[in-house]
């Protein structure tokens, strides 16, 4: 045999079976992905039942009212957004070994620094009003986050548990404004917690005639950036030898604490961006209580997806279509709203045994 042909052939044996190896893993972790949906929807379907109700029928009008239409189709993208932005403020820290759970209060932070400025500065044209109502959905966020971030680098408090305690001060942060000085005086809106209206060039644009917004663009160009610097930069690297094994990275000089506090700040800025969307594009106004848990099943979308960027924008997907099955089949079904709930807590049950059980299965 041609020498040159053996020494090529040896060379490419190794890529061969590492591209074998990669082929293997992304059939396995689809073949996870799917089972963590049929056992959850399987669930879900059991308690449809309990309750009197036809699941089949459910689950046809949730798939013929969300995909079966352009607007069914658009309003799960509007929901995707929020989502698919808690999920990589969830996925960032993640690459650390930190946990942020913090995802709802943070969301809430950046809505109300953003209302601030709208607020404080109506007179603002567009081309102003959109990059500071950006700027200050991030800080809002990220100076919350961080704050927790500065807390676990200094080894006072795990992140865990001051992250999952912020959720439930943001809300009442945001009350206390709508509820007193900034409530609206508006006639017919005076009534309700809300904040008095945005003007419009701090609306968000739209596209495609549709709600779908600007937010869209910004979390995938973000989910681009989370995955080009963990995967492509030396602070993506640093980020892995950290959450590794903090000791060695400490030992090879790795300022421990900076990452920290930096990824924390980053990542809340990112669930900041979720609520100056919502306010800004959907919602024109500050209102008490208007996230359904984007942060919460933020974090359940990042476990699932095993901080994979591809995971990421599935299982958001998936979600969204979970959510926007709430609202539909209150009508057509007469199921309520908190159903959806039940649905989400069989799904994170089954990601919490994913390591043991769906190992097995798939």
């Amino acid at each position: 045999m041609n020498p040159g042909r053996q020494a090529g052939q040896r060379l490419k044996g190794p890529w061969t079976a590492g591209a074998g190896i990669a082929r293997r893993g992304w059939a396995i972790a689809g073949v996870r992905y799917v089972l963590v949906l049929a056992i959850g929807l399987a669930a879900y379907a059991a308690v449809l039942l309990l309750a009197g109700k036809d699941p089949i029928q459910a689950y046809r009008d949730t798939f013929s009212f969300t995909l079966g239409s352009w607007y069914g189709f658009s309003e799960v993208v509007v929901r995707m957004i929020p989502l698919l932005l808690t999920a990589i403020a969830v996925a960032l820290p993640s690459k650390l070994g930190l946990i942020n759970v913090g995802g709802e209060g943070q969301l809430y932070m950046g809505a109300w620094l953003a209302t601030w400025g709208a607020i404080t500065f109506p007179t603002l044209p567009a081309t102003a009003f959109i990059p500071l109502l950006i700027g200050l959905g991030f800080v809002g966020g990220g100076v919350w986050a961080a704050v927790a971030g500065f807390f676990r680098a200094r080894g006072l408090v795990n992140e865990t548990i001051t992250t999952l305690l912020m959720n439930y001060v943001s809300p009442l942060i945001v009350g206390f404004f709508v509820y007193g000085a900034w409530r609206s005086r508006e006639i017919g809106a005076s009534a309700f917690p809300q904040s008095a209206a945005f003007p419009a060039a701090a609306r968000l644009p739209r596209f495609f005639n549709s709600r779908i917004h600007l937010g869209l663009v910004l979390a995938l160009v973000l989910l681009f950036l989370f995955w080009f610097v963990v995967e492509k930069t030396a602070w993506g690297l640093k980020m892995r030898a950290i959450g590794g094994n903090p000791e060695a990275a400490r030992r090879l000089g790795i300022r421990l604490g900076l990452y920290i506090v930096v990824a924390m700040f980053v990542a809340g800025g990112i669930a900041g961006l979720a609520g100056m969307a919502e306010v800004s594009a959907l919602h024109g106004r500050l209102r008490a209580g208007f996230s359904p848990g984007y942060g919460f099943s933020g974090f359940l979308i990042s476990w699932l997806a095993g901080g994979s960027p591809l995971g990421i924008v599935t299982m958001s997907f998936v979600l969204a279509v979970v959510f926007s099955a709430g609202s539909l089949l209150q009508i057509t079904q007469g199921v309520p709203f908190a159903a959806i709930n039940v649905l989400m807590a069989l799904i994170l049950f089954v990601v919490l045994a994913k390591p043991r059980l769906l190992g097995r299965l798939s």
